[in-house]
């Protein structure tokens, strides 16, 4: 990147508890640990990548960052301010800087306002433009996505997956923003459409010096796009590098059996699978120690008695994990 690499976000110590109820008087009963101490950053221009399994919160830890639902502790600190300490009308302004992209392109739209009232709201709502200044600059940016500007007037049920997704990133471009946490953007998309919206978010941030934390399962689309990747494993990260390195030299032994199962395009190229043993533990009860143990072929004692702490071992590759 030609522009700066500060952090632009940093979270640390980051827990979102969902509670659980039962009996009579619904009394909290528990805690679902969908996040659980969370250390990451994210450099200004860059793109985060963020994987793991189905249900390691992956999509509640972008959701907290952009405090669409409150943290149970921790901090998030974005330009020097604690989001968390922030009131909601303080934290009003700052929205305007931090945007996020759906999973679901369809599910994301009102139905029943037109695609140029759905990327024109933002605008309305910030004060941004009006009138005849408002609809020139929405037709800019749908312009911007690959939209015809024909289309202003139409509603979202007459656009396909792929187009749907496009409205949402202009959406989301409509007030400016620095920070676009991306929910899966592409996980619901055909294949022959998710190359075409990945070339343009990377378009788009080289022309508007966006940063992104691009949240997947698609471990080969997140090698496409991103350059760091962070994986998560049970409400936890485990390991964080630059993407060449994670991919090339995986440290954690998690990480070594997601890159394992990513199928390669070429029959004589063999790889060996990591097969692992037993079921994701439920973030209710997460086991003591490190939260891989009871899946992992190289488990010390130490691993279910002590949690390892992510630590850099070197060039800032992180991991968390009692064999480094």
């Amino acid at each position: 990147m030609e522009y700066s690499q500060a952090k632009l976000l940093e979270v640390r110590g980051l827990k979102k508890y969902f509670p659980i109820t039962g009996g009579l008087f619904r009394k909290t009963v528990g805690h679902v640990k969908a996040v659980d101490g969370v250390d990451l950053f994210i450099k200004r221009g860059e793109t985060l990548g963020l994987v793991g399994e189905s249900g390691c919160g992956k999509s509640t830890l972008g959701r907290v960052i952009l405090r669409l639902i409150d943290a149970t502790a921790g901090e998030i600190t974005y330009g020097g301010r604690n989001l968390l300490k922030l009131q909601r009308w303080q934290m009003q302004d700052l929205r305007k800087k931090m945007q996020i992209i759906f999973q679901d392109p369809y599910a994301s739209l009102n139905p029943r306002m037109t695609v140029g009232d759905i990327i024109g709201e933002p605008m309305d709502i910030y004060n941004i433009a009006k009138g005849h200044e408002r609809e020139e600059k929405v037709l800019e940016l749908m312009s911007t996505v690959g939209l015809g500007t024909q289309h202003i007037r139409r509603y979202p049920h007459e656009f396909s997956g792929g187009q749907r997704q496009r409205i949402g990133i202009a959406r989301a471009l409509a007030v400016n923003p620095e920070l676009i946490v991306c929910d899966e953007p592409v996980s619901a998309l055909d294949v022959s459409v998710r190359s075409q919206v990945l070339n343009l978010m990377q378009e788009l941030q080289r022309k508007y010096k966006l940063t992104y934390l691009f949240i997947s399962h698609d471990l080969s689309v997140v090698k496409h796009i991103s350059d760091r990747v962070s994986v998560m494993y049970l409400g936890k990260v485990v390991e964080i590098s630059e993407k060449n390195e994670l991919y090339d030299k995986p440290l954690h032994p998690y990480t070594k059996a997601l890159l394992s199962a990513i199928p390669i395009p070429d029959p004589v190229v063999k790889r060996e699978r990591i097969v692992l043993e037993g079921d994701v533990p439920t973030p209710i009860n997460p086991p003591n120690g490190c939260r891989f143990n009871t899946r992992c072929q190289y488990a010390k004692p130490i691993c279910s008695q002590e949690e390892p702490v992510l630590k850099d071992v070197g060039t800032e590759h992180f991991i968390a994990c009692h064999l480094y």
